[in-house]
């Protein structure tokens, strides 16, 4: 989905703007349905356009939909952040890199 030129193995830090668009959606996503999300991925996705032209905050956007999307595609119930694997592991990773500074 996204141009990334940086080895597969090595972690990518995101920049603000993808942690905000992230957090755009993940705040939007809570408590939609995966059918809401799906819908929600097609309009980011049809506003987004080129994809490999898009700024890294619409292509973060389109990601963030696209991964609630996959992780509600068997869930049954609504989302929610405090629910996501994902999420958690990326707040506890925050918090972690913060205390040891």
């Amino acid at each position: 989905m996204t141009h990334d030129t940086a080895p597969a193995n090595v972690p990518h830090e995101p920049t603000p703007e993808e942690r905000s668009a992230r957090d755009r959606v993940r705040r939007r996503a809570e408590g939609m349905t995966h059918h809401q999300t799906a819908e929600a991925l097609e309009a980011a996705e049809g506003a987004a356009g080129d994809l490999e032209t898009a700024d890294e905050g619409t292509r973060a956007e389109v990601a963030e939909w696209q991964r609630i999307t996959d992780l509600l595609f068997d869930h049954g119930g609504p989302y929610t952040p405090e629910a996501d694997a994902f999420v958690q592991g990326q707040l506890t990773a925050r918090a972690n890199r913060r205390s040891s500074r």
